[in-house]
């Protein structure tokens, strides 16, 4: 009687358990399954993503890409190509604005040291959402009678730089410096749509570097909280919680979710644009580098803690990184991918993993 006991209760709770996962994931919003590719994406890549569950696509918008040079003006082709292509399988784009071109300053110093460089990166911007928010210039030029139809998914949410916190993507790295831009771009994108919303550049969670190389993301977001006014030029804030294990993410999130709280912005949305593990076992190299199977189960994991705690959170999108991997852009890029590399598809287990918790 016992056994038949023990064996009901276990029955009871793995109900309780699936009804719970369920009614999380019946309240999650329409664009929270989000991805960064490292590849360039055709159709069969984006039909995919959306036929695993996937919603959203971060890209990465290279100032020093679309101006190279003062008199160039703007080249959009290839963010258009992306757009076209993501639109048509019916996923939204995040993209992330990074980079001072090299006729203006170095790369990873943020354009805010003159006033030069102040309105040409407000320019910048200005034109991303003339051309890709609501009403904009491409959509203008992909609508029904053009030929080319691309169904209107107008850009919403722009995200200000990547990684501020980390000297890979900002020299200095300086919460000053980045809450002037924060603000200057703030002005330029609502000034153009006053419906967009702001988003923080990723903050790398942990690097191992100390200032003024690299600052951990909770010093960094509380330093950026001190600047006077500095709540009014953003939405939402965004980490990169790469971590050895779904433990050391749930560590990472909860602390910069304090953060928010602590200043008192409970208003402000969370992001997660990049979380990932990889599927080789080299652990010496890159923590996070863990192993097939275990790429899989962190996947999980990881999710389950975001969807069960993402109301508390104020949790809004979550990005993997990434869909394929990608040989020689970074030391744990080869290995991130939901797909291993190459043209066609081969799916590794966190993939399956992922489209049973996102469809």
């Amino acid at each position: 009687m016992r056994t038949r006991t023990t064996t009901l209760a276990a029955l009871a709770l793995a109900a309780m358990l699936v009804a719970g996962t369920a009614t999380a994931q019946a309240r999650l919003p329409r664009d929270f399954f989000g991805v960064v590719p490292q590849t360039t994406l055709s159709a069969a890549d984006t039909n995919r993503m959306r036929g695993g569950g996937l919603d959203v696509v971060r890209l990465p918008v290279f100032w020093s890409s679309v101006q190279p040079s003062p008199r160039s003006g703007y080249d959009w082709s290839e963010v258009d190509r992306v757009l076209a292509t993501t639109a048509r399988s019916r996923l939204d784009l995040l993209p992330f604005l990074y980079g001072t071109p090299g006729w203006l300053g170095r790369q990873t110093r943020m354009p805010v040291d003159s006033a030069r460089q102040r309105r040409e990166w407000q320019a910048f911007l200005t034109a991303a959402v003339e051309r890709y928010g609501p009403g904009g210039q491409f959509w203008a030029e992909h609508g029904p009678a053009s030929g080319d139809f691309v169904p209107p998914r107008p850009v919403r949410r722009w995200q200000v730089w990547n990684e501020p916190n980390f000297f890979y993507f900002a020299t200095p790295v300086s919460p000053g410096r980045y809450a002037r831009l924060l603000k200057l771009s703030h002005q330029a994108i609502v000034r153009t749509d006053p419906r967009a919303e702001v988003i923080l550049g990723g903050l790398f969670g942990n690097p191992k570097e100390r200032p003024p190389r690299a600052m951990d993301a909770t010093d960094f977001l509380d330093r950026l909280y001190a600047v006077r006014g500095i709540k009014q030029s953003f939405d939402g804030v965004a980490l990169h919680p790469y971590a050895a294990s779904a433990a050391e993410l749930r560590r990472l999130t909860e602390a910069l979710r304090g953060v928010t709280v602590r200043n008192r912005d409970r208003r402000a949305g969370l992001y997660l644009t990049e979380v990932g593990w990889g599927s080789q076992r080299n652990p010496r190299r890159v923590a996070f580098e863990v192993g097939l199977r275990e790429q899989a189960r962190e996947l999980r994991s990881a999710y389950g803690y975001l969807i069960g705690n993402r109301a508390r959170l104020n949790l809004k999108q979550v990005h993997w990184f990434s869909w394929k991997d990608r040989r020689g852009a970074c030391n744990f890029c080869d290995s991130v991918g939901l797909f291993r590399g190459g043209a066609r598809f081969k799916p590794k287990p966190a993939w399956h993993a992922f489209v049973r918790i996102a469809r």
